[in-house]
């Protein structure tokens, strides 16, 4: 091993200590100051095992609601068996006696971060060594685990093995009183359609949302739909992934739905039949051009594939897949089934790590048509049962003229039928279907 090697090994690890004794002290002067860097810093952060103490003490006193102050300080510092009441009031004294400024606490917090992520930067690199000298696992199993973690790092959600429940709760308390604060925060990620919010509740960060059907009923649409109006109104990244159509075709059927042009005269270029067609196809393309979505059509893709190209998206809010049946596994099976259900937890993997909702579209089985009422059913998820367990949310899409043109009662409408729901109710949602612009709308129930 070089000399330099060695240095590094025996090095000290990145930390301020004037910058962990400022901010102590600087919340022992004001107590009010926590409530500043709580989100901002975990006890993990402190390098010092006594400044570390400190902060959890802080914590436990904050979370019953008690000022922080002097006394109530040493009361739980004492508690704890580490310090008597003697020590305790010496070493708060020294760290009240080291603030430069109250007001630059946010700065003194933003430095006990910064030193806190380089050193598990430096804990990350060594396990990346030690995985990459040890060839225990496929190579790409490495670099992926590999890049997961730096990107883990870089979002902020690097934490211990373990975290305490302490922690865990306070960071629910803090979730809490966000959403008492911004009710609308609670209702997670909207699809923009009221009724079928009302029913979901909004999809979850994080949620697996697989809505089914059979070719032909309108589950790209539905799920283009969604995701052109999260982009709007979020003002976030969506990514689509379309494994069955070219970025052209997507495109162009965004373009047909919002300008409400036939898609039919629309690919055949008949503007002309359409009144104000290229004003309306002008303003259409303006409107989605100052939106943030994000088109893929690589064929065949897996889901590692799909996980480093969505780890360079900033400010990501949504994915579409389309569809989970020509996803390509990890691992080549000639089971098939077992391939799908690889697929579909890896997408709830994908899901969780990014924190957005992912919603993948799945084919139903050709079961669904010879049923008696032909709606379909969780039973019905096509190539494997894999796909009903991981998912959080499971919508079918059903039309009755998609069978029966002639005896349906409405043409212009479309059962959403949410099957299974893990965060909320189930039941079924009755949306109008615009066929010639491929777009779904809400009903107006309020008025004849």
């Amino acid at each position: 091993m070089d000399n330099f090697s060695q240095e590094l090994i025996n090095a000290t690890p990145p930390f301020s200590l004037e910058a962990e004794q400022a901010l102590l002290g600087a919340i022992i002067l004001s107590g009010d100051k926590f409530s500043e860097v709580v989100e901002k810093l975990s006890p993990d952060d402190f390098y010092v095992p006594q400044h570390k103490a400190f902060y959890i003490s802080m914590q436990s006193i904050y979370l019953q609601s008690r000022q922080i102050d002097l006394v109530t300080l040493i009361d739980a510092l004492v508690e704890t068996g580490e310090y008597t009441d003697a020590s305790a009031r010496t070493y708060i004294k020294s760290l009240a006696d080291t603030v430069p400024s109250l007001s630059n606490i946010s700065d003194y917090a933003k430095i006990i971060r910064d030193k806190a992520t380089l050193r598990r930067l430096i804990d990350i690199s060594n396990e990346i060594r030690e995985s990459a000298y040890s060839q225990s696992d496929d190579v790409q199993r490495i670099i992926d685990s590999a890049e997961q973690k730096i990107f883990s790092l870089a979002q902020g959600n690097i934490t211990n093995d373990l975290t305490h429940i302490r922690d865990v709760i306070l960071e629910t308390y803090n979730y809490l009183t966000l959403m008492k604060n911004n009710p609308e925060l609670a209702k997670g990620t909207s699809t923009y359609f009221s009724k079928l919010d009302s029913v979901l509740g909004g999809m979850g960060s994080g949620d697996l949302v697989i809505v089914g059907a059979r070719p032909g009923m309108g589950k790209t649409s539905f799920a283009v739909n969604i995701a052109i109006e999260i982009a709007k109104h979020k003002k976030c990244a969506v990514a689509i992934f379309s494994l069955e159509m070219s970025k052209t075709q997507v495109a162009s059927r965004m373009l047909s739905s919002e300008a409400m042009i036939d898609s039919y005269k629309f690919r055949n270029g008949r503007f002309d039949d359409v009144e104000n067609g290229w004003e309306r196809l002008c303003t259409a393309a303006t409107a989605l051009s100052g939106v943030d979505i994000y088109i893929d059509d690589t064929t065949g893709i897996t889901v590692s594939g799909m996980k480093a190209k969505l780890r360079r998206v900033e400010n990501l809010g949504f994915v579409v897949i389309d569809y989970l049946q020509l996803m390509q596994s990890e691992k080549k099976s000639e089971n098939r089934v077992q391939e799908i259900g690889d697929i579909s937890r890896g997408l709830k993997l994908l899901a969780k790590e990014l924190g957005v909702p992912v919603m993948t579209c799945a084919q139903l089985s050709r079961a669904t048509d010879r049923s008696k009422t032909q709606k379909p059913m969780l039973s019905d998820l096509r190539d494997s049962g894999a796909i009903e367990q991981d998912a959080d949310v499971v919508m079918f899409l059903y039309r009755e003229d998609y069978y029966d043109k002639e005896k349906s009662a409405d043409q212009n409408t479309v059962e959403i039928i949410v099957a299974k729901n893990r965060h909320g109710s189930t039941g079924d949602v009755t949306l109008g279907w615009q066929a010639p612009y491929t777009k779904f709308v809400d009903i107006d129930t309020t008025h004849e």
